[in-house]
């Protein structure tokens, strides 16, 4: 009577309009959530991919008579003023003191494009911009467009090299300044560059961010380091966990009886999901770290104490602790996967004379392969982006060693490493220019983004792969 009651309110036409909306909500969440992710992807494409487009420099004169160089960056409104002002990059801080310089757009007089400014990245110092003014190598001295090719050929050569060489730069308001080229990672002049010259320096910008690692405080350099390590954390991690997720799985669904205290497990399995992050990471500084490490440092390697090897926080530890954090998931998911085998194939199998063992292994995991890859691809998914347990059980701002070398036994387990997460965050809020760390805040973000993708597509491959060899087998 009640179902009866329920189809006479559905088909009724006062709720006629309702049965058509769900379609149209349900279409329009959907198209909402992809623009939003669109949107994010658009953001962290234009702000991190266009910062190593080579940008145009301007040299400014202001009413005052003072002139100054830089890259302008934005625009915004004076506050209780009439007007705006405006944003320059203008590097130089050994020479003014501060890179960036606010300007009241009403105080510029003139605004040119000179195509002889020079921008060279350099260090201590970061950038400057300004003159190219003469080369000097061994007594020897290039002047005018000679300066600049011979530049060009000695930045192509190691630093170690360029030890004699000395550049005599000028700002744009006079000064003066030597500069040792061993000092200087590269030069452009943006300005004199055509579009297919700026395409090069930007892929060569890009590929250096990829290729090298980081220096001046992480705001400038590349990621490699953090790629490699957050690479490699994310692989021990899979390996340690889906075994033990997996057969955690197969012990609660097919072999443990099925009663209160399976159920209570099952619960607090799915209760750990939930157990924030920055949780793990205490235990695992404690056990890991702390017990684990420090008993394995009397047993093996009292020799180096008191400066611990494995009791203090390396990439074993932390990819331990993350496997711990994404052991639920992978639970879960095979557990489902399981569960969704018809009770009819293992019956099949034992009638057929097949062990309990044969059965498990022939019939039920194969078929809940697909399943256990989804655990994996939301553990990885998860994993990569994690950063508050990392802080505690092995990420570093800077790891001077790879985790691995041509040292045996060649894979160092106990070594801190960089991790794109944690570089993130630390650029974003320990560097000693912000401003400047902005863009590479973006671009390590897309590249977080890019290689989680790519992590989980390799795992959806293989997912799809076993099923097609599922079904070809039946």
């Amino acid at each position: 009577m009640n179902s009866g009651a329920a189809n006479t309110v559905s088909r009724s036409p006062r709720f006629h309009w309702l049965n058509n909306l769900w379609p149209w909500l349900c279409a329009a969440s959907v198209a909402l959530s992809l623009l939003m992710l669109s949107a994010l992807l658009v953001l962290l494409l234009v702000r991190g991919l266009g910062h190593f487009w080579p940008a145009t420099l301007e040299e400014v004169t202001l009413s005052s008579g003072e002139t100054f160089a830089g890259e302008a960056i934005r625009e915004v409104a004076l506050p209780q003023q009439e007007g705006d002002e405006r944003l320059y990059f203008t590097g130089n801080q050994d020479i003014d003191g501060v890179r960036w310089r606010w300007v009241a757009i009403d105080d510029i007089v003139e605004r040119s494009q000179p195509n002889d400014l020079i921008r060279l990245e350099r260090s201590p110092w970061g950038d400057f911009i300004g003159r190219l003014v003469a080369v000097e190598q061994a007594g020897q001295r290039w002047e005018g467009e000679a300066a600049w090719q011979r530049l060009t050929t000695l930045l192509a050569l190691p630093a170690s090299q360029r030890q004699e060489s000395q550049l005599l730069l000028t700002t744009a308001n006079g000064q003066a300044l030597r500069q040792p080229l061993a000092n200087v990672a590269s030069a452009q002049t943006p300005n004199a560059m055509a579009w297919w010259q700026k395409t090069h320096a930007w892929g060569d910008s890009v590929w250096r961010f990829l290729s090298e690692g980081p220096r001046a405080a992480n705001t400038h350099g590349g990621v490699w380091p953090a790629i490699f390590g957050t690479v490699l954390m994310v692989i021990l991690m899979s390996v340690i966990v889906t075994p033990f997720g997996v057969l955690a799985a197969i012990y609660l669904n097919e072999i443990a009886h099925q009663g209160r205290l399976t159920r209570l497990v099952r619960i607090g399995v799915r209760n750990l999901a939930g157990v924030p992050s920055i949780v793990y990471g205490v235990f695992g500084l404690g056990v890991f770290v702390y017990g684990v490490g420090g008993s394995l440092d009397e047993w093996f390697f009292s020799d180096t104490l008191p400066s611990p090897t494995f009791g203090t926080g390396g990439l074993l530890w932390a990819s331990l602790t993350l496997a711990l954090l994404t052991l639920p998931v992978v639970i879960v998911a095979t557990e489902e996967g399981l569960a969704r085998i018809p009770e009819a194939q293992r019956e099949g199998a034992v009638a057929l004379g097949a062990t309990r063992l044969e059965m498990l292994t022939r019939i039920v995991l194969p078929m809940a392969a697909p399943a256990m890859l989804t655990g994996v691809i939301l553990a990885v998914a998860r994993a990569a982006g994690e950063v508050a347990p990392l802080m505690l059980v092995g990420v570093a701002k800077l790891a001077p060693q790879m985790p691995i070398d041509g040292e045996f036994p060649y894979l160092h387990l106990e070594r801190k490493f960089m991790h794109l997460g944690y570089h993130l965050f630390d650029t974003a809020f320990h560097g000693e220019d912000v401003q400047a760390a902005i863009p590479l805040v973006y671009a390590t973000a897309l590249l977080l983004v890019l290689i989680v993708v790519v992590l989980n597509l390799t795992a959806i491959f293989l997912r799809h792969y076993l099923r097609r060899q599922r079904g070809n087998e039946c």
